[in-house]
């Protein structure tokens, strides 16, 4: 079952490469955040309450509600055009996504290490490259936001390739990152709504001291 669900998330980054709106990036987001959930419910059989607690927290409430919940706020707020203006085309998003996808697959039967389990290893890497491929090529400040989230997501993930047990302070530690920085992003982003319309990287170049 995890596994189909692992291939679930991997689909959802080849329909992010194509995807032309960025209220799609966020329930992509979402969906991710449930699949996520249902991961780590079927791999940590064996968990106390504090830990399930916290998964619950970290996946549905924080993934999948109150980061999509806060950049669509931040989105709305900017007046930002829901389009997101690819640098490049999306065909050639998809292709490349797919390369990732195959080349992480080829990497994880290089990897002699039976504590690591290929599949979730596959998703964890596609899903890290993809979202740096993603913020690369596309232009507004507000699509890095979310394909950081996306990155995010895929260190979770890798934190589920390396075993059965995943420490709390650890998770801890990753939910205080995303949270400083789509925090910090967010008061970025609104700081210079009122300099820039469409939040592209483009216009950061005009604005001066």
């Amino acid at each position: 079952m995890t596994t189909i669900l692992l291939i679930i998330f991997a689909i959802t980054l080849l329909y992010f490469s194509i995807a032309n709106r960025l209220m799609t990036y966020l329930s992509i987001l979402t969906l991710q955040g449930v699949l996520l959930f249902g991961v780590a419910l079927l791999e940590l059989r064996e968990m106390s309450a504090v830990n399930f607690a916290f998964i619950l927290l970290e996946t549905v409430i924080v993934k999948a509600v109150a980061v999509p919940l806060f950049i669509r706020h931040v989105i709305k707020k900017n007046g930002i055009r829901r389009e997101a203006e690819p640098f490049v085309p999306y065909f050639i998003s998809l292709i490349v996504t797919t390369l990732i996808i195959v080349i992480a697959f080829v990497l994880s039967t290089m990897v002699d290490a039976p504590n690591i389990n290929r599949t979730y290893f596959v998703v964890a890497i596609s899903a890290v490259f993809s979202g740096l491929f993603f913020i690369v090529s596309r232009k507004k400040i507000i699509t890095h936001v979310i394909c950081y989230a996306l990155i995010e997501n895929g260190v979770f993930i890798l934190s589920l390739a390396v075993g059965n047990e995943m420490p709390l302070l650890v998770n801890l530690g990753v939910l205080l990152d995303v949270f400083i920085s789509i925090f910090l992003l967010g008061i970025f982003i609104n700081k210079i709504g009122n300099v820039i319309n469409e939040g592209s990287v483009a216009e950061l170049s005009s604005i001066k001291d």
